[in-house]
């Protein structure tokens, strides 16, 4: 029982630890390459930026961010109850942290100021595309790392969840109106106050759509991982002699599935394997070798637990 209580409170402060990591990378992310690049990333961060924006620098990005999160945070426990807790108010203010302490808009932490060092500086004048790329792929890095560690950093995440409860919005559906509205939002507070005299506001706007995409596919990469294996379904009148040699020749695991063809109705057993990536070539040849009429149906596998097979963090 003790031994369980260690494990559960370690794994409790791995969590909050990986989800810290991960809102710092973020702050990196938005307040270092985005912010002075006039690029909105969309929910409360991008809304906090343009507030930014349209006062000249008044209000820091960060502290926007958080007095922005905080309402909806304890919306979000009124109407949804306790699955927006600690770890989401503890992500949203690490990542408003973040921000304004690369920006060095800490009192007393002024001398930081990433986005003033020279790679910066040359990045956002001769290499914008390669600047915002960084900027994308560290936001989608660092949002992932808090998903995948069971925190979220609040904003659009519950507008979307309390949407779809009220209204039955889909999540996603909420989520892309509430990032295209804020957005356009700052594209056109960008326009109007003539902030990137160097580039239209349109293009912005459109360097903020990809940033979306970019970043979008890297949390989908850090929470499902890069497809390391793959499950292969075989139909063959040979099976008994595609499950002996997977067994022997290979030395992977096979299961075989009762099954009935509807064209012919007739009885047969399916074989399911997976194999790593880099062991599905050997798998198909062997597989035609022994019955080139054998059907193969190949899926992508993101975790496999057992043995032979590495844990995803």
């Amino acid at each position: 029982m003790n031994f369980q209580f260690t494990t559960t409170k370690s794994k409790i402060i791995r969590d909050y630890i990986a989800i810290a990591i991960g809102a710092a990378i973020m702050g990196l992310g938005i307040g270092v390459f985005l912010v002075d690049a006039h690029v909105v990333p969309g929910g409360v961060s991008g809304l906090s930026m343009t507030i930014s924006y349209l006062t000249n620098g008044k209000f820091p990005v960060g502290v926007t961010m958080w007095v922005l999160n905080l309402p909806l945070y304890l919306w979000g426990i009124k109407e949804l109850g306790k699955r927006f807790g600690t770890r989401t108010f503890f992500g949203f203010t690490l990542n408003s942290f973040f921000i304004d302490f690369f920006r060095g808009d800490i009192p007393g932490l002024r001398f930081i100021r990433l986005q003033d060092n020279q790679a910066i500086l040359d990045l956002l004048h001769h290499d914008f595309l390669f600047l915002i790329l960084i900027g994308a792929t560290l936001l989608g890095l660092g949002l992932g790392i808090v998903f995948k560690f069971k925190g979220t950093t609040a904003g659009s995440d519950i507008v979307a969840a309390i949407m779809h409860k009220k209204f039955g919005t889909k999540p996603g559906q909420a989520i892309m109106m509430i990032d295209f509205f804020i957005i356009s939002l700052a594209g056109i507070v960008i326009f109007t106050k003539n902030l990137s005299p160097d580039r239209p506001a349109l293009s912005l706007t459109l360097y903020a759509l990809f940033l979306l995409f970019v970043s979008s596919k890297i949390v989908d990469v850090v929470i499902d991982g890069f497809d390391y294996a793959r499950m292969a379904y075989i139909i063959s009148d040979k099976s008994d002699e595609i499950a002996s040699a997977i067994i022997n020749d290979m030395s992977r695991g096979v299961t075989a599935l009762k099954a009935r063809g509807v064209y012919l109705n007739v009885d047969r057993e399916v074989l399911m394997a997976v194999v790593p990536l880099k062991e599905l070539t050997i798998l198909t040849e062997m597989v035609k070798q022994i019955d080139k009429d054998a059907f193969i149906i190949i899926g992508d596998v993101h975790e496999v637990l057992g043995e032979g097979f590495r844990r995803r963090i």
